[in-house]
């Protein structure tokens, strides 16, 4: 018999990379009067941003940094227009107020009030009636430390985001963080597993550092696969070819575990390759060869979204994502 259920969709990452394939994915997740959702999303967000508006909140009321879940609710609530102008306002004037945005003081108020801040997303979720569920990578408060390419050690995502010089690995401070519970159930349910887009080292690398995620998701029977940056990111992967950010997750991960890279096939405009060439960036090389050599597939489409930077398009890198958890599913069905 034919399983009819929703495809399970677990999304790996954090940032704006995440927040865009959630967006897309948004449609599919949610029921209608008419048919059940296609989707049953759950999505893993990183917590170890210490910059900005999350930052200061992270150290004065000690919870996790609430931004990248904020963006994530944004992009999958019920009416997004709204709150994306609610969540994501952004207090200019106000001691102690200035530069904070709203969802993020909604967050951390509400981790106040009801405990811990995994239970703070979730009343979260139900209140903005979210398509799907949104996991912290871990409860437990944590940064990350890089080793770089000179042997010089920097702590802090937003240090590490301003390095020149190459990262060649990072680690989690502390070492241990455990997962929670309802993730690793998730990535063993999982039909398709995605990871990113979104910065390598600061937004998918940390969530595979956290106790029990990365054995999880060598284990499920899910499709794993990884969306590849479009441009380089200053900082971070000046340089890197495909095959670079690839190696990168298999060795953050502790082995290969990879199915499918995704990669871009819609060319760059000219002029936003010059506007990112100004700050040292280029878009990514894909080279197919090395990632086939690597004992991956390659899925390539037209992801590019050319706006006032380069995006990945919200629909279209959705869409690769379902045709990934159909073949996971017949795959889980063959089983």
């Amino acid at each position: 018999m034919q399983d009819a259920s929703p495809l399970r969709v677990v999304a790996i990452g954090g940032g704006h990379g995440l927040a865009a394939l959630l967006e897309g994915l948004r449609s599919h997740a949610r029921a209608s009067h008419a048919a059940p959702p296609a989707v049953d999303l759950t999505a893993i967000v990183t917590v170890t941003d210490d910059g900005g508006s999350s930052g200061r909140l992270r150290r004065e009321f000690d919870v996790p940094p609430p931004g990248d879940i904020r963006n994530c609710l944004v992009a999958l609530s019920e009416d997004a227009a709204l709150l994306a102008s609610l969540f994501q306002y952004r207090f200019q004037a106000g001691r102690g107020l200035k530069g904070h945005s709203f969802g993020n003081l909604f967050l951390t108020a509400l981790t106040q009030i009801v405990g811990n801040f995994p239970d703070a997303v979730k009343v979260s979720a139900e209140v903005l009636k979210i398509a799907g569920r949104i996991y912290p990578a871990t409860a437990a408060s944590v940064a990350i430390e890089a080793t770089l390419a000179n042997g010089a050690t920097v702590v802090g995502e937003s240090r590490i985001g301003r390095s020149r010089q190459r990262i060649r690995r990072i680690r989690l401070i502390p070492r241990r963080a455990p997962a929670l519970p309802a993730t690793l159930a998730a990535i063993r349910e999982a039909d398709v597993i995605t990871l990113g887009p979104g910065s390598l080292f600061t937004s998918i690398a940390p969530n595979l550092l956290v106790d029990g995620i990365a054995a999880a998701i060598r284990e499920s029977s899910a499709v794993k696969a990884y969306f590849v940056n479009l441009m380089w990111q200053p900082g971070e992967t000046m340089e890197f070819r495909a095959s670079d950010h690839i190696r990168a997750v298999h060795q953050h991960a502790g082995g290969k575990f990879l199915d499918y890279a995704v990669v871009n096939s819609r060319p760059i405009l000219p002029a936003m390759r010059k506007r990112y060439a100004r700050q040292e960036a280029l878009p990514v090389e894909n080279d197919v060869d090395a990632i086939f050599a690597m004992g991956l597939k390659v899925m390539a489409a037209n992801l590019a979204q050319h706006t006032d930077k380069v995006r990945h398009d919200p629909a279209a890198t959705a869409a690769v994502a379902i045709k990934l958890a159909q073949e996971g599913r017949r795959r889980r069905n063959a089983r």
